[in-house]
């Protein structure tokens, strides 16, 4: 993701906001890989981040 992120010149505050949103992401769903989540699970984890954790809507965009 990095590599990814560097080769499309994101800054490295934007690259590192991004990866820690993966992670907790991952972390979220049991460390279960990005590939084998769909959009139930996204939807649970903005859930999440919206009922339980008050994350602003727009961190959550």
């Amino acid at each position: 993701m990095r590599i990814h992120l560097r080769t499309r010149h994101y800054s490295i505050r934007t690259e590192q906001a991004y990866v820690d949103w993966a992670r907790r992401f991952i972390l979220y769903h049991g460390k279960r890989h990005p590939q084998d989540i769909g959009a139930v699970e996204v939807e649970a984890f903005l859930s999440n981040l919206a009922v339980d954790r008050h994350v602003a809507a727009s961190t959550q965009n």
